[in-house]
């Protein structure tokens, strides 16, 4: 059916990036750079009585120490969101309160990084400690201190109680929906702290260019916000501003935050000089993180297994600021609760400040929380019914044609818009989990003995391909004289192949090859705008643009070609880069066409820049079954097979696609069995580091199989939905039940590590 899309087709830069050839932000030499290092504050909570840097200032190699007292004050958000973002404004460059154990208090531009650091030990700051808030329980506790207590911030939803947001959504009658359900659920569970350890930390580097302008060269998801939001926090035009996204070493949402590169920009302003701000490893575990919450699930059915109502409590803990707080928490709602169909249903959120480490976006976005209650509600459910679980999920599960209040009742920072599903695999993708897995040979934990116990667990996902009427991207496109064309984007390869999967887009509407297709992406003064990589949204919302681009370019290419054959519009035929007249079979390359608009009649440039914006956001479907075994002596957990069946409409290259699921699984096994914060009594983290923060990585996964399942969204570019984000989803719920399935205990906290799964079974 497709040329070039549906391939899997090398990635455009693999070969540069395997040859150690691509560029990353410290990859460019600067004259005169300066390094610019962090005094950081040692207390959760305090106010700063007074600073001296004067000692410092002196100390020989530095350049320039900056702190609240010298820098602009604009309230401002660090999310990389889209204009007017929907989270508080509640971030100043420097603040004469500190929030959290890591907060900038000051920072030194110095010749070396050593210079910078003994300078740092030079400022005197005196403080004065306040009581801090350490836990989602105690945020707003009557008699607490509220953190966010200045005047000049705003979008805070009550700041004596410490919530940065709230929404509470309601469809039908909940209430009396579970009153009138013959079989109902309750559910708690937190989920906690994680940060998504990109191999390259965060970087920038910003310099002035020949003419004065200020250039920030920056590993970033969103090089346009960082444009605008960088232009406000260092008060200058937006114009003045150049922002360049280099190769990126991973981001998975931690670099859709704008909150490094106004530093290094405001000691290039003072100094005139290049800067360089690049985080340590521990400053990179405290950067941004993802949300803890604290989950609580309701469920009401009947008999036979029809859900009658669906409520979900969510109390979010942003953190010391208020960065992606409303939408985050507002996801845990939004991306799950359409999955099933109960007419009655309820989102209550809330998220809640507090004196520990900033959160932000990562990659699930709220979802993964949500969906670690959710899934484990419906096993619990499915045992009161005496159901298996696979056809409980069967009976509710949404299908095609079918829609949720909730889509229109429940958006992302705001309201939804109303959608039904026009594509989905998930009744085949549960088959073929149940199938393989050889569910019907189950047993029940009270069944099961002896030291190592095997269970089998399984869940279902949807998630979303952009945000609808907000997220906007565009791209252009032109033809050069040998037929190959420049596609110029916006949109942010954070290494997850998007330069191909665009590439592929443009050469399937174009009617030519990949390798004809010359991309460049993110320079804010080069490529045309796009909202960023986030959302799940560059295949699906900037693959739409470039597919709206080159079926313009296509039509000024066939107007070309008839007046160059002498036909009828009509008349041509375009395939493999050649026009073909279907009146005499005469033919033009793309090369000759090229030529001839550029240099011989009617001459002008064949291209076109386009845009895309979408009403709607497709959901993507999973499908989880998993085999565990678990040591009732040690409490270990060992994955013996973890089946992923995924539906991202046309794969647009199916490698990479599966290599998105296939990161998303282990990012999110690590999260569920590994990975957690450690916090002294002060709120410090103590064990930012990877000798003290176990990752998974290939070497820890076994058993991984992952089958993509072809549907056709007809809203998307040539079918495409989104399949970066959902993966991640799969793992805490799918082996929760496993677990349950093996051993009999249920976990309400994570991640599921020996200790706590012992202490779970002794109980």
């Amino acid at each position: 059916m497709f040329k070039e899309v549906n391939h899997s087709r090398l990635k455009v830069d693999g070969l540069s990036l395997a040859a150690g050839k691509a560029l990353f932000v410290d990859d460019m030499d600067f004259r005169e750079l300066l390094i610019v290092k962090f005094m950081k504050s040692p207390h959760a909570h305090a106010e700063i009585l007074s600073i001296d840097t004067s000692a410092a200032e002196a100390f020989p190699g530095v350049h320039a120490v900056i702190h609240h007292g010298n820098t602009p004050r604009i309230p401002h958000t660090t999310a990389g969101q889209g204009h007017p973002e929907p989270s508080p404004y509640d971030t100043y460059m420097f603040d004469k309160k500190v929030r959290y154990v890591g907060d900038p208090v000051a920072a030194v531009a110095a010749d070396t990084a050593e210079i910078a650091l003994e300078a740092i030990k030079l400022i005197k700051v005196e403080y004065k400690e306040l009581e801090a808030v350490l836990s989602i329980a105690d945020a707003s506790k009557p008699g607490v201190p509220v953190i966010h207590d200045e005047e000049d911030s705003f979008g805070i939803y009550d700041r004596e109680k410490n919530l940065a947001g709230h929404v509470d959504v309601k469809v039908g009658d909940v209430e009396k929906a579970l009153a009138d359900s013959e079989f109902t659920v309750e559910y708690e569970i937190e989920t906690h702290y994680s940060q998504h350890t990109p191999i390259e930390p965060h970087i920038c580097i910003s310099y002035l260019e020949e003419k004065g302008r200020l250039v920030i060269r920056t590993s970033t998801q969103v090089p346009f916000h960082v444009r605008r939001i960088c232009a406000k926090v260092l008060e200058m035009p937006e114009k003045n501003i150049r922002v360049v996204k280099p190769r990126i070493g991973g981001g998975f949402g931690t670099k859709q935050e704008v909150y490094l590169e106004y530093y290094a920009g405001m000691i290039t302003k003072l100094t005139g000089r290049p800067a360089k701000i690049e985080l340590t490893r521990e400053e990179e575990f405290i950067s941004r993180t993802r949300h803890p919450m604290a989950v609580k699930v309701k469920l009401g059915a009947n008999g036979d297994g029809m859900l009658n109502a669906v409520e979900m409590d969510v109390i979010s803990n942003t953190g010391a600021y208020g960065s992606h707080a409303l939408t985050v928490m507002f996801n845990a709602g939004s991306k799950c609760l359409p999955l099933y169909g109960a007419k009655n249903v309820r989102f209550n959120g809330s998220t809640v400040y507090t004196n520990l480490p900033v959160a932000g976006a990562y990659r699930g976005y709220g979802a993964t929380q949500g969906y670690a209650c959710l899934e484990q509600a419906m096993d619990i459910l499915a045992e009161k019914l005496k159901m298996c679980p696979v056809q409980l999920r069967k009976i509710n599960h949404i299908k095609k044609d079918e829609t949720s209040p909730i889509f229109a009742a429940l958006g992302e920072g705001k309201e939804g818009v109303p959608q039904f599903i026009k594509s989905t695999a998930l009744s085949e993708i549960i088959e073929w989990g149940e199938e393989g897995l050889n569910w019907s040979d189950t047993k029940p934990h009270t069944e099961k003995t002896g030291r190592i116990r095997r269970g089998k667990g399984m869940a279902i996902f949807m998630q979303g391909s952009g945000i609808p009427l907000v997220d906007m991207a565009s791209a252009s496109i032109k033809i050069n004289d040998d037929g190959s064309f420049n596609l110029n984007v916006g949109a942010t390869d954070l290494g997850t192949g998007s330069d191909t999967v665009l590439s592929q887009i443009a050469a399937e509407a174009l009617e030519t090859t990949t390798d004809n297709i010359i991309i460049y992406s993110s320079d804010t003064d080069m490529t045309p705008f796009d909202v960023g990589a986030y959302a799940s949204s560059t295949t699906y919302i900037s693959g739409g643009a470039v597919k709206v681009t080159g079926e313009e370019v296509l039509k000024q290419i066939r107007m070309v070609a008839a007046d160059m054959l002498k036909c009828s519009r009509e008349e041509i035929e375009l395939k493999n880069s050649i026009a073909t007249s279907k009146k005499d079979g005469k033919t033009k390359t793309y090369g000759d066409i090229a030529k001839y608009a550029l240099y011989i009649n009617n001459q002008f440039q064949i291209g076109y820049i386009g845009s895309h914006i979408s009403p709607v956001s497709p959901p993507p479907f999973m499908g989880v079954f998993t085999e565990i075994e678990v040591d009732t002596w040690t409490g270990k957990i060992e994955i013996i097979k973890y089946m992923c069946g995924v539906d991202c409409g046309t794969a647009i290259n199916p490698k990479l696609a599966e290599g998105q699921v296939e990161g998303a699984v282990v990012n999110g096994l690590s999260y569920a069995l590994t990975e957690g914060y450690l916090f002294n009594k002060k709120g410090k983290m103590m064990n930012g580091s990877f000798q003290d923060y176990k990752i998974y990585n290939i070497e820890d996964v076994q058993g991984l199989e992952i089958k993509l399942f072809s549907t056709f969204e007809p809203s998307g570019p040539f079918g495409a939905k989104s399949v970066s984000e959902i993966g991640i989803n799969g793992p805490i719920p799918a082996i929760a039940n496993a677990l349950y399935n093996a051993v009999g205990v249920r976990a309400v906290r994570f991640p599921m590590k020996p200790e706590y799964i012992l202490e779970l079974m002794e109980k």
